[in-house]
């Protein structure tokens, strides 16, 4: 049965599954968003649901500390006797384990594994549970270093071994994302290589025996897009294996659909790919990421339409940045109200007003119906377009020198911002997305739609060395304090 990739688009990066008897359980990174790691589930490999956030208070990690590409890093899901298990990385924390009896719902406060390195995994073989991550001994050579661990509360157990250094000649090669499988006779250790760039790859080794020593795979490595470009599909790497119900195997991994050479605006997103075994070795056919496959699966890949969220709650699909002020988002039942902060978007720090989505797709259109009646000068609320805060498109409602303005504004110097003069009442705000551009269009009071302009996509010179990608949504900001509120009566995403 055919199915095209991403099998989770937009941000999505650094993908982790496990399997629980005829369900399936995927997490992937959020960086300096809240709420953490994201939770979705499917029956079927190819249709996935969000169903909850790991992180989902603020207590549990310092998400206020969080810059731009930080936070949360690289997780893993394993599940063992009737729980769930995630590890990550929270930059600037530690290496930390969270775990549920529910993955919807209701995850533990993070117990710290004191090992160091990115990319943790858990590995539970044998009623033990071993810890591998990216760990350097004494000799600061790139490894792959494992522990034996109580998962519960993080105690290390063994001492910390260098157990492989990886099968690429690049230097630095960048060793990271290590998951350990015991399949049949062997412990397979599989890794990613090269750096997340257009360079990335899966790497194999095995092992008769956890600690090693450990054989590379002659046909190093399994699956990279390097050899590709230009190419629809790149960036290939950062792997995690799974067996379905039916004995047959497959590999989520994360790669990008290009716009400028290996750089995508999308950001990283979540690709299947079926799985082989030849000699006792994992393999893909053609050894490279690819859109459309072709495999044994039991239901069709339907794509999701359209989606609009209730306004009486605050689902689990919004983001924040950094740790959200609670206060500042009101939802109810006609429209959800955001409070403008004098934390602006472009801050470094602090939560500014801010929900936003991930990019549904390449192609899509996303609107926002709203009210805002400015009080002061530097009252602002609409919409944005943000990968970074230094890299992000605001379309908004703005007051300047007494009088509103529908506003087009870039934070880069070089950008002439678009002014239009706009009378009171109810706005819609419209982004119709295609691969090189997005168009603003706005209406008010139900009129027909005004074209406010065109703008390029982000380019990985606006997002500079970013690790997330485009996210959509509404904002509200001041430079004093004001009564203005922005009451966002519907919010809508069509593909």
């Amino acid at each position: 049965m055919k199915y095209l990739n991403p099998i989770l688009k937009g941000f999505n990066p650094d993908p982790s599954i496990c399997r629980v008897g005829d369900d399936y359980y995927l997490v992937t990174s959020t960086f300096e968003y809240f709420p953490g790691i994201p939770v979705y589930h499917s029956t079927d490999l190819v249709n996935w649901t969000q169903i909850g956030n790991c992180i989902e208070r603020p207590e549990q990690l310092p998400f206020e500390t969080a810059a731009a590409g930080q936070g949360i890093w690289a997780p893993t899901i394993r599940y063992n006797n009737g729980k769930f298990y995630v590890t990550a990385k929270f930059m600037g924390f530690g290496n930390f384990i969270v775990s549920s009896e529910n993955p919807a719902s209701g995850w533990s406060d993070p117990v710290l594994v004191d090992i160091t390195g990115i990319d943790p995994s858990i590995i539970f073989d044998n009623e033990s549970a071993y810890y591998c991550t990216n760990a350097r001994g004494e000799d600061d050579a790139e490894a792959i270093s494992l522990a034996e661990i109580n998962a519960d509360t993080g105690e290390i157990l063994s001492e910390i071994k260098q157990i492989w250094h990886g099968d690429s000649d690049d230097r630095p090669q960048y060793l990271e994302a290590p998951h350990i499988y015991h399949i049949n006779n062997f412990y397979y250790l599989v890794a990613a290589e090269g750096g997340t760039g257009k360079n990335h790859m899966i790497t194999c080794a095995r092992s008769k025996n956890i600690w090693g020593p450990y054989e590379n795979c002659p046909k190093n490595p399994i699956l990279t897009s390097r050899y590709d470009n230009p190419s629809d599909v790149a960036c290939s790497g950062h792997g995690d294996f799974v067996e379905d119900k039916n004995g047959n195997w497959w590999c989520v991994h994360l790669a990008t659909r290009p716009d400028e050479e290996w750089y995508s605006h999308m950001g990283r997103e979540t690709f299947l790919l079926p799985m082989k075994w030849e000699d006792e070795w994992p393999c893909f056919d053609g050894g490279k990421g690819k859109i459309s496959c072709d495999a044994p699966l039991w239901n069709e890949q339907k794509q999701e339409k359209r989606w609009t969220p209730a306004l009486s709650e605050i689902e689990n699909r919004w983001l924040f940045l950094r740790s959200p002020a609670t206060k500042n988002y009101i939802p109810g039942d006609e429209y959800m109200t955001l409070i403008p902060s004098p934390v602006k978007i472009s801050d470094s720090t602090g939560a500014p007003t801010m929900m936003l989505i991930r990019q549904p797709d390449i192609d899509c259109t996303v609107s926002a119906e709203a009210e805002f009646s400015p009080q002061f000068d530097g009252d602002e609320a609409g919409m944005t377009v943000y990968i970074s805060n230094t890299g992000y498109y605001t379309f908004s409602k703005l007051r300047q020198r007494g009088k509103n303005y529908i506003v087009i504004a870039k934070n880069d110097t070089k950008f002439k911002p678009i002014y239009r003069e706009v009378s009171d009442g109810k706005l819609t705000f419209r982004i119709e997305s295609s691969k090189k551009n997005y168009d603003f269009y706005y209406a008010v009071n139900g009129n027909s739609y005004i074209r406010a302009g065109q703008v390029p996509v982000l380019t990985s010179s606006d997002a500079g060395k970013c690790f997330t990608g485009t996210l959509i949504g509404v904002f509200a900001q001041c430079s004093k304090n004001t009564t203005a509120k922005l009451k966002m009566f519907d919010f809508v995403t069509e593909c």
